[in-house]
């Protein structure tokens, strides 16, 4: 007998799709600026907490330390992110813009705007708010329920 479907599992599908669909858009308009979306990501991420240590971005954002190393790699070899040692832990490094990142961090941000524009289209201000608390909430309960091991890096979603 088939298992009927419910309004709470046809959200889920529909999450899982919307996801889908943004990360394809966010694709192809990273790619418009020579990058992937797991750069734009870090790149952004750096901005909003320049200095950051690199382990803790890695852990922050749920990807291995060896991939969000690449990544790095990839963004210091175009002249956009430094890493300097961390003065208090040799083993560390922080991580840093360079002035060519402005640029590109400001053509992102309205390439986002637009992005998340489009999404969007014909849902109002409150609206959004709303859903954006309750996407929280989902977001909280979801990590709640995970098992260690399940960090979004095994999916790929995150890699380079």
């Amino acid at each position: 007998m088939p298992l009927l479907s419910s309004p709470r599992r046809e959200l889920g599908f529909l999450l899982s799709d919307a996801a889908r669909a943004l990360r394809t858009v966010v694709d192809q308009r990273a790619r418009e600026f020579g990058m992937t979306r797991a750069q734009w990501s870090v790149l952004a991420r750096v901005q909003r907490s320049e200095g950051l240590k690199q382990s803790d971005l890695a852990a922050q954002i749920e990807i291995a330390p060896i991939t969000l190393a690449r990544i790095i790699d990839r963004l210091s070899a175009t002249g956009l992110v430094e890493r300097r040692h961390d003065p208090e832990d040799r083993r560390a490094n922080r991580l840093f813009l360079l002035p060519a990142a402005v640029p590109v961090l400001e053509k992102l941000a309205l390439t986002g705007e637009a992005v998340m524009e489009e999404a969007l289209a014909g849902i109002d201000d409150a609206t959004i708010r709303a859903l954006s608390q309750h996407l929280l909430t989902i977001k909280t309960n979801l990590k709640a329920c995970q098992k260690p091991a399940a960090l979004s890096s095994e999916n790929g979603d995150d890699h380079d």
